[in-house]
């Protein structure tokens, strides 16, 4: 049984940092590429970050390259997304999803199955 549970959110101050994590079980993780996606208030859920199951060529979204890193232990069977300097903007419920696929090619519109969501709340 896929699952994908993650962790990590919380509130923070404009600014700040969190590191969000998605344990993984269920299935072998480096067969998969492992993206973060974001669901604002009253928005539509929007892809994030991806990184393949080699863990080579991570993909950013330009609203948060240079300030988010996505990793991955596959021996962990874990994956996190390092949010650095964050917004208000950045507030949103955050998703790991499992692509199907190796690599991050229209991870968008190839999710295999989603984790619960974590919430990032980024205000003064």
């Amino acid at each position: 049984q896929v699952q994908l549970v993650e962790s990590g959110g919380g509130l923070v101050r404009p600014g700040g940092s969190l590191r969000l994590s998605c344990a993984a079980s269920g299935f072998t993780l480096n067969y998969y590429a492992i993206a973060w996606f974001r669901q604002a208030p009253g928005k539509e859920r929007e892809g994030v970050s991806c990184i393949a199951g080699s863990g080579s060529s991570p993909y950013y979204a330009d609203s948060v390259k240079g300030r988010f890193t996505i990793s991955r232990d596959n021996a962990k069977k874990t994956v996190y997304l390092q949010m650095n300097s964050l917004k208000p903007e950045d507030t949103a419920v955050y998703y790991c999803a499992t692509v199907n696929s190796a690599t991050c090619s229209d991870y968008e519109f190839i999710v295999r199955s989603w984790g619960q969501g974590t919430q990032v709340t980024v205000s003064s």
